[in-house]
């Protein structure tokens, strides 16, 4: 599975930037260097199928390892799963050799969005456009359970159409990391940009804690500067814990007025993202993005919302993502990378034949009145009950791992997410544990 290929020859070759072209999983060549950190590099990088350009992000494993990233690195990823918004920088591809992840990216051509503030202050109409993408990405990341905790011109990027991107989650969170008070307690963040209440060790509502650094962010799109600077950390921390700063003379007073409300220090009175998107200055020529209205629908990929039944395969596809899993076991486990622990259950691993667990899928399908076409590895399965949300559709696809080996991956196609959920822990689980391993998230059985 090592296909890491260079023009001639294959094995585990490190892309290089003078010319020669490399390619992954003979499915991305990878161009020249674009920047680099302490364990990863990134790529200017191609889709050999669709020829669209990507950005491919090279993260060293034993690297991650010898710093201790290796929470960031599981945390960047399940995330980046979770959150698929237009103003969010999207995550296409996970691959993996036994040295390397490899993270196929969006290519974001604009820069960042902090090179515009640092030529000073934006017209207002410009703020306010960036500002409500931000906005508009900050609350579908929280609908989805994320805080992103880093939010700073820094990691806002920019696209070749002036559209804001939402990057870098290496330090977000997710309902799990809340804890027993239903709070975060890890201080992190840029200090500039962080909230008051993360500063003062208590406990602090990841939402909130974003609203804040979007209110920071604000005010220096508009004054080119930061609300509270000091060249006395202390003394900037001072200002911060009061919501100490000024106005310069040309900000609006629409704009004063909804800064006022973002920048207080006492999360429990400081505005919400419903009270946000309903203030004067916001409102201003704004649109929601209807593609985006139904978010619970989301986490279902676009490939499994219709299987299309178009040519007979004579064996499972090869499941690539298996062996980033399992070659990182050993105190690396990224089983959680692929599915979020609040979709438990929607894939598992067997030993049985791809064939056997086909006739499995439909006979269980059947026996449960669904109704039920079958072909390439794929199984869709469509039930005769109305739910809330119309007949749950669900699809199933079998991977082959190794010869003794397979990976079963279910989705939601269609209909409620409660009544799919439901579908897969009290029908499918207990109909299938004659052919089961593990499922996701369980320990294998030992031999």
């Amino acid at each position: 599975m090592e296909t890491l290929s260079n023009n001639s020859q294959h094995g585990n070759q490190e892309p290089i930037a003078n010319g020669t072209r490399s390619t992954i999983f003979e499915k991305y060549e990878m161009g020249k260097l674009l920047g680099q950190g302490t364990f990863a590099k990134v790529y200017n990088g191609k889709n050999l199928q669709s020829c669209e350009s990507v950005a491919i992000k090279v993260i060293n494993k034993d690297q991650v390892r010898k710093e201790c990233m290796i929470d960031q690195i599981q945390r960047e990823i399940a995330v980046m799963h979770l959150v698929k918004h237009p103003n969010i920088v999207e995550l296409k591809e996970v691959m993996a050799t036994k040295q390397k992840i490899f993270l196929a990216m969006e290519c974001i051509k604009g820069g960042e969005l902090f090179a515009k503030v640092v030529k000073g202050k934006l017209k207002e109409d410009v703020a306010r456009k960036y500002f409500q993408q931000l906005i508009s990405a900050v609350d579908f990341c929280h609908s989805r359970g994320v805080y992103h905790r880093d939010l700073k011109p820094e990691n806002l990027l920019l696209d070749e159409n002036e559209n804001l991107k939402v990057s870098d989650f290496g330090l977000s969170a997710l309902p799990e990391h809340r804890r027993n008070d239903g709070l975060l307690h890890t201080q992190c963040g840029t200090p500039a940009y962080v909230a008051p209440e993360v500063l003062r060790k208590k406990g602090y509502d990841g939402a909130k804690a974003d609203i804040w650094s979007c209110g920071v962010i604000l005010y220096v799109l508009l004054a080119g500067f930061l609300p509270f600077q000091d060249e006395n950390m202390m003394k900037m921390y001072t200002k911060i814990f009061k919501a100490e700063f000024e106005f310069p003379p040309w900000f609006s007073p629409d704009a004063k007025r909804l800064i006022s409300k973002l920048l207080v220090a006492d999360p429990a009175k400081r505005i919400s993202i419903d009270g946000i998107m309903r203030s004067p200055w916001f409102l201003k020529g704004f649109s929601r993005l209807n593609t985006f209205s139904n978010l619970e629908n989301l986490d279902v990929k676009e490939e499994r919302k219709d299987i299309e039944f178009v040519t007979t395969k004579l064996s499972p596809p090869f499941y690539n993502a298996f062996e980033f899993i399992s070659s990182m076991s050993s105190g690396f486990d990224l089983s959680n990378l692929f599915e979020n622990k609040r979709k438990s259950g929607s894939h598992f691993t067997s030993r049985c034949s791809a064939s056997t667990i086909m006739s499995k899928l439909e006979l269980v399908a059947k026996k449960l009145n669904f109704d039920v076409w079958s072909k390439d590895y794929k199984v869709k399965m469509q039930g005769n009950f109305e739910g809330r949300k119309g007949k749950l559709e669900v699809a199933a696809e079998v991977f082959e791992v190794a010869p003794e080996v397979a990976v079963v991956e279910f989705s939601k196609s269609s209909g409620d997410t409660l009544e799919y959920k439901k579908f897969c822990e009290e029908d499918v689980r207990p109909a299938l544990k004659d052919i089961v391993w593990s499922w996701q998230g369980e320990n294998k059985c030992q031999d």
